[in-house]
């Protein structure tokens, strides 16, 4: 199978350096090695996405020399494909409603008994407020957060017997095995499902990433901690594991990493500036498309 990666960006604000960064590693590397290279929109939260910063996406990607192959998927599309894989999921004992909004989840979390909260790659790790003793019977629910199970998830993906392994590059520590504590410890309860969206982002990323085929995941390092819940979810769904690279962030003078609230560094607005792309390619220390090496590329 050839190589094919992807673009994910929401459409909730303008791209900056950091998604430019992003978007030409992963194009670069696809065309260097003669592969694909897809774009789809995170945007399932539809009451932050918008139409306008969808088409503004389009052009910046495009001014800045990217082509990617075949349509644009659109997350808000695929509601129906990642109900049925929750209903799967449900139908297993493997999720369970959840009803704590965030606040309830830090009360908790930071209960006298419980000590300061701790954090995973989810936020906050919940505390199982809503957890229930037996997997939960009757039809799945759709007017709450569903979370996975993170015990009954590991024993189901054979964690009992023996540990998660997986590609991951780019990270200053690479994982090892991974067995259910770093799940159960470190990750906690995940929510696959929010009230109001249908579907979570780790379980809406896992779906798309097989059903476009992608091989190799090149993403923020902001990500790398998440990418063991992609890979419990993929064997839980039975589905392949791409190769994952997580690349260093872009930030300000200051070391703080980029967001969508950095006008200046927006990439509408360097071309307004009359910047070039070029140029773009030099802030970000990227240079000319090139073959960007086997770390990467999984040799």
């Amino acid at each position: 199978m050839s190589l094919r990666t992807r673009f994910a960006p929401s459409p909730t604000g303008p791209l900056h350096l950091g998604h430019a960064y992003s978007a030409l590693l992963a194009h670069d590397t696809a065309r260097a090695a003669g592969g694909s290279f897809l774009l789809r929109l995170d945007d399932l939260d539809q009451s932050r996405a918008r139409t306008h910063w969808a088409a503004q996406i389009e052009s910046d990607l495009a001014w800045l020399g990217l082509t990617w192959d075949g349509p644009v998927m659109r997350q808000s599309d695929r509601l129906p494909r990642y109900r049925a894989a929750l209903a799967a999921l449900w139908d297993r004992g493997l999720l369970y409603p959840c009803h704590c909004t965030r606040r309830d989840i830090e009360a908790a979390a930071s209960a006298p008994q419980e000590g300061a909260p701790l954090h995973g790659p989810d936020g906050v790790i919940y505390p199982g407020t809503c957890r229930p003793d037996t997997p939960p019977v009757g039809p799945m629910p759709g007017d709450c957060a569903l979370r996975l199970d993170m015990a009954r998830a590991g024993a189901a993906a054979g964690l009992d017997r023996a540990a998660l392994t997986y590609t991951e590059t780019g990270v200053a520590e690479p994982p090892g095995a991974l067995g259910p504590d770093h799940f159960t410890r470190e990750i906690g309860d995940v929510a696959l499902a929010r009230r109001g969206l249908g579907a979570a982002y780790h379980l809406a990323v896992v779906l798309d990433d097989a059903d476009q085929a992608i091989t190799h995941v090149i993403r923020g390092a902001d990500l790398a901690p998440a990418t063991a819940i992609h890979v419990l979810l993929q064997r839980l769904l039975g589905l392949p594991t791409p190769i994952y690279h997580h690349h260093r962030l872009i930030r300000d003078e200051t070391g703080r990493r980029l967001a969508k609230r950095d006008d200046a560094r927006a990439i509408a607005a360097l071309r307004d500036e009359g910047r070039t792309p070029d140029d773009i390619r030099a802030m970000v220390d990227l240079p000319p498309p090139l073959l960007l090496g086997s770390n990467i590329l999984g040799g």
